[in-house]
């Protein structure tokens, strides 16, 4: 359960350091604003083809999405 809620606080802090809305990153990947919204608060978990497709999108690593690595 803490890992969902630290994969949450990441995505939070990619999409607004890309000032990007919740519902610009839903659309993104296809889902609804508030699905979106339970992924950052750790409530759902992303699907394999979700991680990566938020890895290209926010640039980082899936080490560091999945909160492996701090860089």
């Amino acid at each position: 359960m803490m890992l969902k809620a630290a994969v949450g606080n990441r995505l939070k802090e990619c999409r607004l350091s890309h000032n990007m809305t919740q519902m610009q990153v839903a659309a993104y990947l296809g889902v609804a604003q508030p699905v979106y919204q339970r992924y950052e608060k750790g409530v759902y978990e992303c699907t394999y083809e979700q991680i990566v497709k938020l890895c290209d999108l926010f640039d980082i690593s899936a080490d560091f999405l999945l909160c492996r690595t701090e860089i």
